[in-house]
C-alpha cells in the first residue's frame, strides 16, 4: 500500500490530506514562508501519532510537526514532507490543584487551559501575543513567552514532563511532576528544538496561583526615549514588573484603529505596564511607576480602573501583530534581543534604516528584557 492508504488505517481515511487546496491550507505557518506537504495526518493520541512516525520513515518520508499554524518563524512550514498535525490531541487529561499541575495533549489551546483553570485560582504563565490561538504544544516547541515573561519566564520554566515520540517511533517520557526527577534534563533540551527532536504528544505543565490584585498603567510619551528612559529607571529601582511593553505611533495608530482600546494615539510611544501580587505590594509598586513615568515626561497616564478595562489594554496589545493587516496584506516580523540600555541607540537605527529605505516600520517590544519586534510592512 502507498503511504496515504497506510496512515488511513492508522487514524480512518477522514483524517488522512491529500487533496491540493487541503494540502496548499497546510503548506505554511504565519510567516511569510510556503512549502508543499506531501500529505496531512491528524492523529488522534500519543499511540496513533508513533504509528504515523513508523509510516513515514518506512517510506522514507520526512516529517513536519504541526500545531495551529501561529508560528512565523517557518517551523512549520513542509517541504515536501508529510505534516503531522497534532491539533486533535486537545485534551485536559488531568489538573492538579493541590501541586499546581496539568496533564494535557499538544493540541490545548493555551488560553483555554487558564481559563479551565480559573475556577480554581489557577492560570498557565506563557502569555504569547497568539494565545487565543496557539496550541501548548507550539509553546513547548518554540520556548514561547509573552508580555508576561518579564516576571515570570518563558515556556521552559512552566513545562515540568513531556511525553515525546521519537524519530524511531517510539514513546518516551521526559521529566516528570516530581519536584527534582532522576537523571539528565532533557526535558528542558525539548523545549525550544522546534521538533527536530521528537514530536511532543503530552505536557505536564506548571501552574501558577492567580495574583489576588493587579495594576495595569498605560503611558504616552512624546518621545520613544523617555518610554524607553522609564523602563531603565523602574528596573534600576529594584522593581520587576509582571509585565512591560512599548508601542510606537505607527503601532499605535494601527492597533487603535482595530481593538479600539483607548490608546493615546498622539503620542510618539505608549508604555503599558502591569504590577501583580499583595494589594500593598502593588500598590507600591504602580506607585513608583507611575511616578518614574512622569519623572521621564509622560504626557498622560491611565490607570486601568477595573478588570474589564485591563483586558481592554491587553488586548490592545496583544492584536498588536493582526493590527498591521490594515497596512499590509503580509510582513516580516524581526525578533531581537539587546540591552535595555541600547534601546534607543538600536531603534535610532531601526528607523533610519527605514526611511533610508522608504520602508514602512511599526515597533512593539517586550521592554522589560530588551525584546525587540520591529515588522516590516
Amino acid at each position: 500500500m502507498g503511504l496515504s492508504d497506510d496512515l488511513a488505517a492508522v487514524v480512518g481515511v477522514d483524517w488522512v490530506l491529500t487533496g491540493v487546496l487541503e494540502r496548499h491550507l497546510y503548506g505554511k505557518d504565519a510567516g511569510v514562508s510556503r512549502g508543499d506537504p506531501a500529505a496531512v495526518v491528524l492523529p488522534a493520541d500519543t499511540a496513533q501519532t508513533a504509528a504515523c512516525v513508523r509510516i513515514a520513515r518506512r517510506h522514507g518520508m520526512s516529517i513536519v510537526a504541526r500545531g495551529a499554524g501561529t508560528g512565523l518563524a517557518g517551523g512549520a512550514v513542509p517541504d515536501g514532507a508529510l505534516v503531522i498535525a497534532l491539533t486533535r490531541l486537545n485534551r485536559i487529561f488531568d489538573v492538579d490543584a493541590a501541586s499546581r499541575t496539568a496533564r494535557v495533549g499538544p493540541g490545548v489551546i493555551n488560553l483555554d487551559l487558564s481559563r479551565h483553570t480559573e475556577p480554581l485560582g489557577l492560570h498557565y504563565a506563557p502569555d504569547p501575543s497568539s494565545q487565543p490561538a496557539c496550541t501548548i504544544g507550539g509553546n513547548v516547541a518554540t520556548n514561547a513567552g509573552g508580555p508576561h515573561c518579564l516576571a515570570d519566564g518563558t515556556t521552559v520554566a512552566h513545562i515540568l514532563g513531556i511525553e515525546l515520540v521519537t524519530a524511531d517511533g517510539e514513546i518516551v517520557e521526559l521529566g516528570g511532576a516530581a519536584p527534582d526527577p532522576l537523571g539528565l534534563d532533557l526535558r528542558a533540551a525539548i523545549v525550544g528544538s522546534e521538533g527536530t527532536l521528537g514530536i511532543v504528544t503530552g505536557v505536564t505543565v506548571r501552574l501558577m496561583d492567580n495574583s489576588p490584585a493587579v495594576k495595569t498603567l498605560l503611558f504616552g510619551f512624546a518621545r520613544i526615549e523617555d518610554a524607553a528612559a522609564t523602563v531603565s529607571g523602574v528596573i534600576a529601582a529594584g522593581v520587576v514588573p509582571a509585565a512591560m511593553e512599548v508601542m510606537d505611533r505607527p503601532m499605535v495608530e494601527a492597533v487603535e484603529n482595530f481593538a479600539h482600546a483607548g490608546y493615546p494615539v498622539d503620542a510618539a510611544a505608549v508604555l503599558l505596564a502591569e504590577v501583580a501580587g499583595h494589594p500593598a505590594g502593588v500598590a507600591a509598586e504602580a506607585d513608583l511607576i507611575e511616578r518614574t513615568g512622569r519623572r521621564h515626561d509622560a504626557t498622560s497616564v491611565r490607570i486601568a480602573a477595573n478588570d474589564d478595562e485591563r483586558a481592554l489594554l491587553w488586548k490592545g496589545r496583544k492584536a498588536a501583530f493582526g493590527a498591521v493587516a490594515q497596512a499590509a496584506p503580509d510582513y516580516y516580523l524581526h525578533d531581537t534581543v539587546v540591552p535595555r540600555t541600547k534601546l534607543v541607540e538600536v531603534l535610532s537605527g531601526v528607523y533610519e534604516i527605514a526611511a533610508r529605505h522608504d520602508l514602512l516600520m511599526m515597533n512593539v517590544f517586550h521592554a522589560g528584557d530588551g525584546n525587540l519586534h520591529p515588522l516590516v510592512a
